[in-house]
């Protein structure tokens, strides 16, 4: 039920994604879309997101999901030409590992997005 898949340049990896499916509500994630900042702006991140859409549509997923704390409007512009919808935002989003104490919460105060994209009603 997962997946992944590596974007390859030149001879060089230049961009990462992996898919995990759900079976408890049939569903797929997006995981950890990553594409060297060099080469950005290329449509690789585009073309990783399509090979993803691709997988769940061939594999009978009735939706893919994703969630990300990305600080860039580049990011959810992305999510967005994709065919993905943000369902929600929170502002008080907790990294794993951290205490969540006074300090850490001032400092680092992380928005976190969940966005879905149904493929068919299930």
């Amino acid at each position: 039920g997962s997946c992944f898949w590596v974007a390859v340049l030149d001879g060089r990896v230049v961009g990462i994604v992996a898919a995990q499916g759900h079976e408890d509500d049939n569903t797929v994630e997006l995981r950890r879309m990553s594409v060297d900042s060099r080469y950005r702006g290329k449509g690789i991140a585009k073309a990783l997101g399509r090979r993803v859409l691709e997988y769940a549509v061939r594999n009978n997923y009735a939706a893919v999901v994703l969630g990300t704390t990305a600080v860039k409007l580049a990011a959810h512009k992305l999510y967005e030409s994709l065919g993905f919808c943000r369902t929600s935002q929170s502002e008080d989003y907790r990294l794993p590992g951290m205490s969540r104490s006074p300090l850490e919460r001032f400092f680092f105060q992380i928005r976190h997005s969940r966005y879905r994209l149904q493929l068919r009603e299930e």
